[in-house]
């Protein structure tokens, strides 16, 4: 056994298929399904169900890919162990962002990520929430920016921000003649939210009162992105709340919309870039940390 054998189970796993994982891997096919053969045959156990050009993980598989995840990921920290010896801050960094996030924030960060940290690129990775923190606890990343607590003794945080929520509606609503609006002035009813998996609409639904918000999204309206449902909003559709930064100039709706913030220093949600104890480049994540600070824009708040 060793780590390029357990590089190519990974590849199958996460690929669902020998030619792809070997044109990652930059194989040839036979010989990747050949080492994999002579993994399961050393083990004594099938890693992966063949039928037809479909491949699974078999129970013990499961397992074994857990452990090869960690084995991989342990002995890329040896090697960035010693590369952060001799500059903590070179090399890529490997950032999991959240959708809420990533298209706001990014652009404010990136200047400065370029200026301060010149030879630590980032690598982003845009998705929810609860797909960022297994491959960071893992080691595949190396922190994530996102919106919760994460739940994990693996994982330490720094708090950046917090970020206010605003409710966008059409202009002709209301709500639109107050400076600010009031929690109980919304009607739940009204909201149009993001699917679910999304923490910033667990985060509208809890500012709103579960109990009241039950109807939430009565339009029936699962959207995938801020952005559609800023569009259905300019439509006449109903509300939606939105974090402070993504409030900007909406090209061809700004007109039809207006955003308010809410009366309440609790609509809000906290910034957090996340990372693993045991990182062994935490200076060039303490440095992203300083960076992000430094960049924000005078509408939120720092942590």
């Amino acid at each position: 056994m060793n780590l390029r054998d357990l590089r190519y189970v990974i590849a199958v796993a996460d690929l669902g298929h020998f030619g792809k994982a070997a044109v990652a891997c930059h194989v040839s096919q036979p010989t990747l399904s050949g080492q994999i053969l002579k993994l399961e045959e050393e083990l004594g156990v099938a890693i992966f169900e063949r039928v037809g050009k479909q491949v699974r993980l078999t129970p013990v598989g499961e397992q074994i890919l857990s452990h090869a995840r960690r084995a991989v990921s342990a002995s890329g920290d040896i090697t960035a162990a010693a590369r952060a010896s001799r500059d903590p801050l070179a090399g890529p960094i490997r950032l999991g962002v959240i959708p809420t996030l990533a298209p706001y924030l990014m652009p404010f960060i990136l200047p400065g990520v370029q200026a301060q940290l010149p030879k630590a690129p980032l690598m982003l990775v845009e998705d929810l929430t609860g797909h960022i923190l297994p491959p960071l606890a893992d080691g595949e990343l190396d922190a994530a920016l996102i919106a919760t607590d994460p739940g994990n003794d693996r994982l330490a945080s720094i708090d950046l921000f917090d970020e206010p929520f605003w409710l966008v509606m059409p202009s002709d609503h209301p709500l639109a003649k107050a400076k600010k609006v009031d929690l109980d002035s919304i009607d739940p009813r009204s909201l149009l939210l993001l699917t679910d998996g999304h923490c910033l609409r667990d985060q509208a639904l809890d500012m709103c009162g579960r109990a009241e918000s039950a109807g939430a999204g009565s339009a029936d309206v699962r959207a995938a992105s801020l952005e559609t449902l800023i569009q259905l909003t300019a439509a006449g559709y109903g509300m939606t709340l939105v974090p402070r930064l993504a409030v900007a100039n909406w090209p061809g709706t700004a007109h039809r919309l207006t955003a308010r913030p809410i009366d309440d220093p609790k609509a809000s949600r906290r910034i957090r870039l996340v990372f693993r104890k045991d990182m062994p480049r935490r200076a060039a994540v303490e440095k992203l940390a300083e960076v992000v600070r430094a960049s924000l824009p005078d509408t939120v708040r720092t942590a």
